[in-house]
């Protein structure tokens, strides 16, 4: 149910030769200097157009994954020195700029707490598209303070936001990157698919249906073993294996642009063989993504009623409240604030755990935890028992 076309075309792909004793080896792998020279390669191989289409993945994993590759900061921090997003924006931003019709790039973030495995957001509340790969990372500064790191993880509503990109703009050729710190989530204690792991294949096979190739980059620590047995046919790239090799930074971005792009010419070429250019189906779904978080500087609303979205899927029980007028708004809001933070300290302790645990048994699983609560209210003070039960 994609891009239709009028003329049926059936690939037969050769068997591969087999290299004889004794014959020549097979040339080295083409050295680039800087990501000119990639731009370049790409041209000549036979790209034309390239519409890029970025989504970010904003989990909770993205705290800790960057222990090894990140200084043990957040993947997500915002310095002086560019994190992994943004560098790896950056590089696929310089390298496919030469290609864009109108240097629009669609931004999209998913795994917050906003939404959570089902939705994407917008970066711009109006659904406005970022204007070339300087004001993605501009406006990327800009959100990350405001977002609350969630999930789990599942690139299917990425996919399918691709899918409606395309329809809409008549079946134009483009480019999605999903920049990720882990892989979909799985199936607790399964090595079968769990269903994020079948949404998301399914939207990878419905994306072959049209003119859109998905690339995904890897960063942080991984591991990566599950993210290529689910991903497949979309090209995988592990950008802090790249980016941790002994050269200078122009050729590490250079071959992270070229392991990254390289396979897109002749995806394009393909597509223009089989005719999927310029003919919407008009079948596919429909995404619209959500606004996104709200920037301003107490996003925390100035009651506190916790539910299961606002927990990474952990099961927190709400407990007993006073209505927010038997208290003044500001004690309210250090209140909400205190308890906010002492919840998201349980979180982060409960999924480091469990990533210690999934890093010497990498089966997938859920961390969890209950917190109970009893608020016990007070016109100069506020006093919550607090019951915490870890599940393993």
């Amino acid at each position: 149910m994609g891009c239709m076309s009028s003329k049926r075309v059936i690939y037969v792909t050769p068997p591969r030769p087999t290299q004889s004793y004794g014959g020549q080896p097979p040339e080295p792998e083409r050295k680039f200097e800087n990501i000119d020279e990639v731009t370049t390669a790409l041209a000549l191989d036979g790209l034309e157009t390239s519409n890029l289409i970025l989504g970010i993945d904003f989990t909770r994993s993205n705290k800790w994954t960057g222990a090894t590759s990140f200084h043990g900061r957040s993947l997500h921090h915002s310095g002086d020195e560019q994190n992994p997003y943004e560098q790896a924006i950056s590089v696929i931003g310089r390298t496919l700029s030469g290609f864009h019709d109108n240097n629009l790039i669609p931004c999209f973030g998913f795994g917050d707490a906003s939404t959570l495995d089902r939705d994407i957001f917008s970066f711009y509340p109006d659904k406005r598209i970022c204007n070339g790969f300087e004001e993605v990372l501009k406006r990327y500064k800009e959100l990350v303070p405001h977002l609350k790191l969630s999930g789990p993880t599942s690139f299917a509503p990425i996919i399918e936001m691709a899918i409606t990109i395309v329809e809409q703009s008549d079946c134009q050729y483009h480019v999605l990157v999903i920049i990720a710190d882990g892989p979909v989530t799985g199936a607790k204690g399964s090595w079968d698919p769990s269903p994020l792991e079948e949404e998301t294949i399914n939207a990878i096979v419905n994306a072959r249906e049209y003119p859109l190739t998905i690339i995904v980059v890897g960063v942080g620590d991984g591991p990566w073993d599950t993210m290529k047995n689910v991903l497949g046919h979309p090209s995988f790239v592990n950008f802090t294996e790249i980016m941790s090799k002994d050269m200078d930074i122009s050729r590490k971005e250079a071959a992270f642009a070229r392991a990254a792009l390289r396979g897109i010419p002749s995806q394009y070429k393909a597509t223009l063989k089989r005719q999927k250019l310029g003919r919407p189906s008009g079948q596919a779904i429909v995404r619209v993504p959500l606004p996104p978080p709200p920037t301003s500087k107490h996003p925390q609303p100035s009651s506190f009623h916790p539910s299961e979205s606002d927990f990474d899927g952990h099961n927190v029980p709400t407990g007993t409240s006073q209505p927010a007028s038997s208290m003044s708004d500001d004690h309210d809001h250090k209140f909400c604030a205190g308890l906010n933070r002492l919840i998201d300290f349980f979180a982060d302790f409960v999924d480091l755990f469990h990533y210690e645990k999934w890093k010497r048994d990498p089966r997938p699983i859920f961390p969890s935890f209950n917190i109970s609560f009893h608020y016990i209210p007070n016109d100069s003070t506020s006093v919550v028992l607090f019951g915490f039960q870890l599940f393993t």
